[in-house]
């Protein structure tokens, strides 16, 4: 039986661990060769690839931080270099810098929106270019339910994610007519290495707010992400897909 992703390449930016590397391994197991990017753990990069490999996968790491255009670029071009196109594209790289309005300071807005938001722009703007080149892409981008609800203290997140929305819709109007689709996942509170610093009464309010009464696991995010990515989803384009136990409805 075909793979749903066989003879693709894909390009996941934050690979190195959470939503990012369980997507980086459910492509893998698709049959996708997968360019995985990371931005400061080179460690936890080199576990990703060799879970990658243990599956019978191929991976390629790609240092970059991507709220920064030049670096953008060069990874982009890079991946094409190596892998010979570029099919899919998930932006998953984020930061959190949790705070109260009144304390937030300014860098602390500023370096969520520049990897959140700004750079998934600026990658996907890098991949367009050979996207449109060979009329096929799938994009994915990663926002949140707290760019759809609000969250109290994530002023600076639930906007960049809140952001990623809009980005995400309007590059599909754009890029609709290239046979490139582009859409969203919107995760809900998802077992993490970011949720996990959470206090525990916290993490339990959180869990009563969800209708289906747990917290989800990476490889739901993943599972949501091959199907994106996927010819099943190939008349699917500016839409986001809730993968949050039921928060947002």
């Amino acid at each position: 039986m075909r793979r749903l992703l066989e003879g693709r390449t894909a390009l996941v930016t934050g690979a190195s661990r959470g939503i990012g590397r369980a997507v980086a391994e459910a492509f893998a197991r698709e049959g996708a060769l997968v360019a995985v990017n990371y931005c400061g753990s080179l460690g936890k990069a080199q576990e990703t690839k060799e879970r990658i490999e243990e599956l019978g996968g191929r991976a390629w790491l790609f240092q970059c931080d991507v709220g920064k255009a030049q670096e953008a670029e060069q990874m982009v071009k890079a991946v094409i270099a190596e892998l010979g196109r570029l099919d899919i594209l998930v932006n998953n790289a984020g930061v959190t810098r949790d705070n109260l309005i009144l304390r937030m300071k300014e860098e602390e807005y500023d370096q969520v929106m520049d990897t959140n938001l700004k750079g998934a722009f600026l990658t996907i703007r890098a991949a367009v270019r050979q996207m449109v080149k060979q009329r096929y892409g799938r994009i994915i981008n990663l926002s949140s339910v707290s760019g759809r609800l609000g969250n109290a203290g994530q002023s600076n997140y639930s906007a960049s994610k809140a952001g990623v929305i809009g980005l995400t819709k309007a590059a599909a109007r754009e890029l609709a007519s290239r046979g490139i689709t582009v859409n969203a996942i919107a995760p809900g509170y998802i077992a993490t290495d970011m949720t996990a610093v959470l206090p525990e009464k916290t993490r339990e309010a959180i869990t009563a707010q969800i209708p289906l009464g747990r917290v989800g696991i990476p490889e739901e995010v993943a599972a949501a992400a091959v199907f994106l990515a996927s010819d099943l989803a190939a008349y699917i384009t500016g839409q986001v897909l809730s993968v949050d136990g039921g928060m947002y409805m």
